[in-house]
């Protein structure tokens, strides 16, 4: 049932608020009107990527349909849409009730741990996000002449998290226009890391190993030659020839390493499937063959900048086999279809060798209570100053050739 607000002003007009609890309910084409672009000037250096595939309404829609994203598995939909006066949805906002925090990819057990201790409760909290998608894009989605509207969704949110008496609302991984606008409506701003191959105009493989040392090289090329020693063969499948036989092989990889990483995949077989349905054109499944059957497999999704890997898992263990199908056939296919980074995911300093420098990550946080907020603003100024000290040091040790000659 939606959930009908009076109206609220911008400086385009009144607007009315709707909570929407299921994503199904909203016109595909009405959301991604909004979900088409960054927060930036569409043509700008601030506009991410303009095809970022997890905010789109068929993505969204899978996790629900399938089950995924859902009240029992803690993610309930609260989603803000913005009409402007004729009706038509101006801005919007993927949102969650959650009763946990597990998915998220950024961490804040321990201020739950710390209010609940001190007679606090942490939860529910509102989670602005892509479920167990640890990928920065646009959050406060707004067609190109309704951004002004974003400043709604945020009064929206905190409206929300009162009417629910959560203690909190946390917009993770953001891009920075949105960050630094979040931050000037007094959110608490939070910086990570990660690592993401930036693609500067190579011509093919061989050309991105000629910008690394000598010693890189050869250990790259010795790790793809190992790889594929063992007659194993890749593929690129993608688009209409991804066939359900090739999503139960990869299902199987992927709970083999969830079950191992996560203790349980938050996943489920039909999720991939309905993904397939939804966004072939969008997929590109890089697996492994040997002795006539797949062994290892990674799923990457296509934007219209960026190639995304998502999972990974293999049935069996070959040395530098995660390597090659996760990073270096990345970077093949990235150059190829002249996309400019790869971005492979949560965490992973071993990346930094692969030719993948480190990245800010970003996020933004109300919390409700005075005495919590206080005590977290004060842990995040120093994660802050941490975070951008380790980026320099591992920044300096980038496995690329000197702007001097020569190599090292």
């Amino acid at each position: 049932m939606n959930d009908h607000d009076a109206g609220a002003a911008t400086d385009g007009g009144q607007v009315t608020v709707e909570i929407i609890d299921a994503i199904s309910t909203v016109h595909p084409a009405e959301w991604n009107a909004c979900a088409h672009t960054g927060p930036g000037d569409p043509a700008g250096p601030d506009a991410g990527d303009p095809r970022n595939p997890f905010v789109v309404h068929e993505f969204l829609s899978c996790l629900e349909a399938s089950g995924a994203v859902s009240a029992r598995a803690g993610w309930l939909p609260q989603h803000l849409v913005l009409r402007d006066a004729s009706g038509r949805i101006a801005a919007a906002m993927p949102c969650y009730l959650k009763s946990h925090s597990q998915g998220e990819y950024v961490f804040d057990h321990g201020w739950a741990d710390a209010f609940e201790r001190a007679g606090g409760r942490y939860y529910p909290k509102l989670q602005c996000s892509v479920p167990f998608t640890p990928v920065p894009g646009p959050r406060l989605l707004a067609r190109p002449d309704c951004h002004d509207s974003r400043k709604s969704l945020i009064a929206a949110a905190l409206e929300l998290c009162r009417r629910h008496a959560a203690s909190s609302v946390h917009w993770t991984f953001l891009e920075q226009p949105e960050w630094d606008l979040l931050a000037n409506h007094g959110m608490l701003q939070r910086t990570d890391q990660q690592f993401h191959w930036l693609n500067h105009g190579y011509a093919d493989f061989d050309g991105f190993l000629a910008a690394l040392t000598s010693r890189k090289r050869k250990t790259i090329r010795r790790e793809r030659r190992a790889a594929t020693h063992a007659g194993i063969a890749v593929e690129w499948i993608s688009g209409t020839e991804i066939s359900e036989a090739h999503w139960d092989a990869f299902f199987a990889f992927y709970m083999d390493t969830g079950s191992r990483k996560w203790g349980r995949p938050y996943l489920n077989r039909r999720f991939f499937s309905l993904l397939g349905e939804a966004m072939a054109d969008r997929l590109l499944l890089v697996m492994a063959r040997r002795n006539g059957r797949y062994i290892a497999g990674a799923l990457n999704l296509i934007g219209g900048n960026a190639l995304y890997g998502r999972y990974w898992g293999c049935l069996e263990d070959h040395a530098f086999l995660h390597f090659e199908l996760c990073y270096y056939q990345a970077i093949e296919f990235a150059i190829g279809a002249g996309l400019s980074r790869v971005e492979a995911g949560a965490q992973g300093p071993h990346k930094l060798a692969r030719g993948y420098v480190p990245v800010t990550t970003r996020s933004a946080h109300f919390i409700a209570h005075p005495g919590l907020r206080r005590a977290v603003a004060d842990y995040l100024e120093s994660e802050r100053a941490y975070v951008a000290e380790e980026s320099q040091l591992l920044a300096a040790h980038a496995p690329f050739r000197k702007c001097t000659g020569g190599d090292a």
